[in-house]
C-alpha cells in the first residue's frame, strides 16, 4: 500500500511485499508510516482537540455543507430534486473532503448513524456521476451555463474549473471510506471517474494538466488500492505535462506550469497548488526512485525553508494569488499563510521525511501542526481562519465558515491524520518523530513493537518510552532530537536563536545515560537487543528562547520572536495593557514560564519585564514605561476579547509605536452602510497612520465587495462637539485588487435629526498615499458621516478618518 496512507492495520500486510518490491526495484529506500489507526494518543494536548473534531468539527462542516447547497448539488446533479447549482464550481471537493475526515473517523470509532449517513450522501454521488464516470455537479446540473466553469463542453475551461481537482479530492475520500468499512460503492464511483480521465488524457489525448493539483495525490492513492498501474502513469504524466508546452498553453507561475517540474528551483504561484503538487511528485518519486523528481524537490525545499518559510510553518506570503513572493519576502500583517497552504506543506515534509530518512523534515512538519495549521482552527472546532497573519491590529477574527471554504473541511481531515506521523519504520528500524503521550504497535517484517510514551509535550521536555517488542530482536530505535533542541529553530539560516545556544539533553536507556549518543539525520540512534520492559527517557530542556530573523526579511529587522519547546508565542492585547504595538521588548529580558491550567484550556504562557511606548498629552513627550509582558502560544490567539496581536515584537523602542492621546475621533462610535468581512469599521479610528494608500501592514474599512455604489461611515460623538476640519486617507490597492479611491465623495453633520452638507466645505480630495483634508465652517454636531461615490466598477475603503 502507499507508504504513507493511513490504513488499517488489517490491510497493511496484504499490501507489504508489493510495496516493498515496487521500492527495492526502483532503488529507492523509504520509510513506511505507522497508520493513524496503531496509533492511540491519550494526552492533554491532542486528546481533546482529536474529539473536539470528530464530535464538533466533522458534524459542523456536513451541517455547513448542508446549509450552503453542497450537499443538494449531487441530489440535483443525480435528478432527485429540481434546482440550480448553488454556490462556487470547487464545492463538490469541500463535501469529499468532510467525506474522507468521517471516514477517518470512523477508522477509530465506529459510528452505525454516522455510516448511514454517508452511504446516503454516497448514493447521491453515485447518482450524479453521468454514465461515462463524469462529475462535476455545476455541468451536469447546467451543461450550457456551468458556475464559474466557462467553456462550451468538458475540460474547455481547465486552468481553473477544478473539474480534475474535485475528482481528485473524490479519489482521497473513496479509498479513506472504502479502507475503513470494506464498502466499495464510493470506490466503485471513483474508478469510474478515473477510468474515464484515463481514456480521455494521455499522451496522443487530451495534453493538458489540471490548473490546480490534487488529482495526482488521489491517482496514486488509486494506484495502491487498486494495483492498476494506469493511474500512476496518469498521475505522472498530469506533473511531466506541467510546464511543458506541448499539447497545451502554458497557464504560467500562477499555476506552477512555467517551466518542467524537474527544472524548478522555487516555491512558486499559488501556495496551496505548489503544496499540493510537490506531494504528488513525491507521491510518484517514491514508486519509481525518479532522481530529477527527486532532486527537483530537494532545491524547492531548500529554497523555501532557507527564504519563504514563517517562523509559524506557514507559506504563501501574499494575499494576492495566494501566493509565494519573493525571496525574503514575509510580511507579518499581510501574511496570507492560508490554512490550506500550512496543511499541505504538512504533507509535503511528512513524504520527504518518508523519503530521506531525515529529521530535518519533521522539524518543520512540528512546526507546522503546532502553530501555522493550528493557529486555523478555534478551540471549539467551529470557527476558522482562512489567512494566518502573524500581527493584528484587533479586526481580524475567526469565521464560523466561507463561501470558498476550503480551509474548515481540510482541517476536518488533517487532524485525525496527525497520529499517523509520529513513528515510521524501515525493516531494520523503528522512528520516533513525534511526541505525545499514548500507545502504539509498530509492525516490523519480523516483530511487532508496542511503544508506550508518556510525556506532556509540548509543555515538558521529558519524554519517556516503554519498548515492548513480541520477540527479542536487535534493531535500531531511532528518537528525533529536535532542532529546537539543538539551537536550530528551522533547518536553515532564516532564523536563529538570539542566545545561540544549543540547549540540552539527555538520553537514558533502562536507567543508564548514553553518555555520546549517536546522532545520525537528527536522529540518536539507539542500537541494542531489545527486551520487553525496557524503557528509553529523554530530557529535552526548554529554555525560553528569544529567535532573530535573517536581516534580509526587511519587516523583521530589530525584532525578536519569542519561543519555547516546538511551540511560537505572540502577545495579545488582552495580556499587555491593551496594546502591542507600542511594546519593545531587550534581547537581554528575563523571561520566565507560568504555568495557567484556566486560561485557554490550560496554557503555559511567559511572562517577564518589557517595555511600553506611550504619549499623554498631544504634543507632549513620548515616555517608555515598564511593563510586565505576557505571551501565549500563537496558535491560541483570538479566543478572546478582540485586539491587537504580534509575534515579532521590537527590540529597539525606535521601532515600537507609539500609543497617541484620545481624539475626538478615537472615542467615537463607528458604523457604516456595509464593511467586507475580512475588515472592520473600527479601522478608520484606531489612530494607526498609514504609509501608502495600500498599506496591507494596518487594518482598514473598505466596502469590497459593493461596486460602484454609494455607501457611507459615520462617527457618532459621546456628546455634541464643535468640528471644523476632517481628513481621510483613502484605501487604494492598484495593481492587485479592485479597491480605488472614490470618485467622489462629501462630508455630512446631524442636525435636527437630519443629515445636512457641512457648510462652507472646501473640495473634497481623492489622492492616494495621503490625507485628504476638507476645512469647513465650524459647527456643533452629535455625529458626522462621510457619503461616498464608489467608482463604476471598483469598490472602496479608507484607512483613516481625522477630525478636528
Amino acid at each position: 500500500m502507499h507508504p504513507w496512507l493511513p490504513l488499517p492495520a488489517l490491510l497493511i500486510a496484504a499490501t507489504t511485499v508489493a510495496t516493498t518490491a515496487a521500492h527495492d526495484s526502483a532503488g529507492t529506500a523509504m520509510l513506511t508510516p505507522v497508520p493513524f489507526t496503531d496509533v492511540h494518543i491519550r494526552d492533554r494536548f491532542w486528546s481533546p482537540r482529536l474529539e473536539t473534531n470528530r464530535t464538533v468539527t466533522i458534524p459542523y462542516c456536513f451541517d455547513k455543507c448542508d446549509e450552503t447547497g453542497r450537499l443538494d448539488n449531487f441530489a440535483k446533479a443525480g435528478g432527485l430534486m429540481d434546482g440550480e447549482f448553488i454556490g462556487i464550481r470547487f464545492n463538490d471537493s469541500d463535501v469529499f473532503k468532510v467525506i474522507e475526515a468521517a471516514a477517518y473517523s470512523l477508522s477509530v470509532k465506529r459510528d452505525p448513524e454516522l455510516e448511514k449517513f454517508l452511504d446516503d450522501l454516497i448514493s447521491n454521488i453515485a447518482d450524479a456521476q453521468e454514465d461515462d464516470g463524469y462529475l462535476f455537479t455545476t455541468r451536469t446540473i447546467d451543461p450550457d451555463n456551468p458556475a464559474g466553469a466557462s467553456g462550451d463542453t468538458r475540460w474547455s475551461y481547465i486552468i481553473h474549473s477544478h473539474e480534475l481537482y474535485n475528482v481528485g479530492h473524490m479519489y482521497e475520500a473513496a479509498v479513506a471510506y472504502y479502507l475503513a468499512t470494506g464498502k466499495r460503492a464510493f470506490l466503485d464511483v471513483a474508478i469510474k471517474n478515473a477510468d474515464l480521465i484515463d481514456r480521455v488524457f494521455g499522451p496522443g489525448k487530451r495534453m493538458d494538466p489540471p490548473g490546480h493539483e490534487e488529482i495526482e495525490i488521489g491517482l496514486v492513492k488509486l494506484y495502491h488500492v487498486t494495483g492498476d498501474e494506469r493511474y500512476f502513469k496518469l498521475a505522472k504524466f498530469f506533473i511531466d505535462q506541467r510546464g511543458n508546452a506541448e499539447g497545451h498553453e502554458l497557464y504560467g507561475i500562477y499555476a506552477q506550469d512555467h517551466v518542467p517540474v524537474i527544472e524548478q528551483t522555487e516555491p512558486i504561484g499559488h501556495a496551496v497548488r505548489a503544496m499540493y503538487l510537490y506531494c504528488g511528485m513525491a507521491d510518484v518519486a517514491a514508486l519509481t526512485g525518479d532522481k530529477d523528481y527527486l532532486a527537483a524537490l530537494d532545491r524547492v525545499w531548500n529554497n523555501m525553508v532557507q527564504r519563504k518559510l514563517y517562523l509559524t510553518g506557514g507559506v504563501g506570503a501574499r494575499q494576492s494569488g495566494e501566493a509565494f513572493g519573493e525571496d525574503y519576502e514575509l510580511p507579518n500583517a499581510s501574511a496570507y499563510n492560508e490554512t490550506c497552504a500550512a496543511i499541505g506543506n504538512g504533507l509535503w515534509n511528512h513524504r520527504m521525511n518518508l523519503l530521506h530518512s531525515d529529521a530535518k523534515y519533521v522539524d518543520v512538519l512540528e512546526r507546522v501542526i503546532y502553530n501555522g495549521f493550528l493557529s486555523g482552527i478555534s478551540m471549539t472546532g467551529d470557527r476558522f481562519f482562512y489567512p494566518n497573519p502573524l500581527s493584528s491590529g484587533g479586526t481580524y477574527h475567526r469565521s464560523p465558515w466561507f463561501s470558498c471554504s476550503c480551509c474548515p473541511v481540510n482541517v476536518a481531515r488533517f487532524v485525525p491524520s496527525i497520529a499517523g506521523y509520529v513513528y515510521a519504520h524501515d525493516a531494520d528500524a523503528v522512528y520516533v518523530n513525534l511526541y505525545a503521550a499514548g500507545t502504539s504497535e509498530i509492525k516490523l517484517p519480523d516483530n511487532t513493537v508496542t511503544i508506550t510514551q508518556t510525556t506532556d509535550y509540548p509543555w515538558d521536555g521529558a519524554v519517556r518510552l516503554a519498548i515492548n517488542p513480541q520477540q527479542e530482536r536487535t534493531f535500531d530505535l531511532k528518537v528525533r532530537i529536535p532542532g529546537w533542541a539543538v539551537g536550530k529553530p528551522v533547518p536553515s539560516d532564516l532564523y536563529e536563536y538570539a542566545d545561540g545556544g544549543q540547549g540540552g539533553l539527555t538520553i537514558l536507556v533502562n536507567g543508564e545515560t548514553i553518555a555520546r549518543p549517536n546522532i545520525s539525520k537528527g536522529y540518536a540512534v539507539l542500537s541494542r537487543q531489545w527486551e520487553r520492559g525496557d524503557t528509553v527517557n529523554i530530557n529535552f530542556d526548554m529554555p525560553i528562547r528569544l529567535v532573530r530573523c535573517n536581516n534580509n526579511v526587511e519587516e523583521n529587522r530589530g525584532r525578536l520572536a519569542i519561543e519555547r519547546g516546538p511551540l511560537v508565542y505572540c502577545l495579545e492585547a488582552i495580556d499587555n495593557g491593551n496594546h502591542v504595538r507600542n511594546i519593545w521588548l531587550p534581547a537581554d529580558a528575563k523571561l520566565v514560564v507560568e504555568e495557567t491550567p484556566a486560561l485557554l484550556g490550560g496554557v503555559t504562557v511567559i511572562k517577564g519585564k518589557a517595555f511600553a511606548l506611550h504619549q499623554d498629552e498631544e504634543d507632549g513627550p513620548v515616555q517608555s514605561s515598564p511593563i510586565e509582558l505576557t505571551a501565549i502560544p500563537y496558535y491560541a490567539w483570538d479566543h478572546r476579547e478582540a485586539g491587537e496581536m504580534a509575534v515579532w515584537i521590537p527590540a529597539d523602542p525606535r521601532l515600537a509605536k507609539v500609543i497617541p492621546p484620545p481624539t475626538a475621533a478615537s472615542i467615537s462610535r463607528v458604523t457604516a452602510s456595509f464593511c467586507s468581512s475580512g475588515d472592520s469599521p473600527e479601522a478608520v479610528n484606531d489612530q494607526r497612520e498609514p504609509e501608502n494608500s495600500d498599506d496591507h501592514s494596518i487594518p482598514r474599512m473598505t466596502w469590497w465587495d459593493h461596486l460602484g455604489t454609494t455607501e457611507w461611515i459615520q462617527y457618532d460623538f459621546p456628546e455634541e462637539r464643535w468640528v471644523s476640519s476632517a481628513e481621510v486617507y483613502w484605501f487604494d490597492d492598484t495593481g492587485h485588487g479592485a479597491c480605488r479611491v472614490p470618485a467622489a465623495w462629501r462630508l455630512l453633520f446631524m442636525e435636527d435629526g437630519q443629515w445636512r452638507p457641512v457648510p462652507a466645505a472646501s473640495p473634497c480630495g481623492v489622492e492616494r498615499d495621503t490625507f485628504n483634508r476638507v476645512d469647513f465652517d465650524p459647527i456643533k454636531t452629535p455625529a458626522l458621516r462621510l457619503e461616498v461615490k464608489l467608482q463604476e466598477g471598483y469598490s472602496g475603503g479608507i484607512l483613516e478618518w481625522r477630525i478636528n
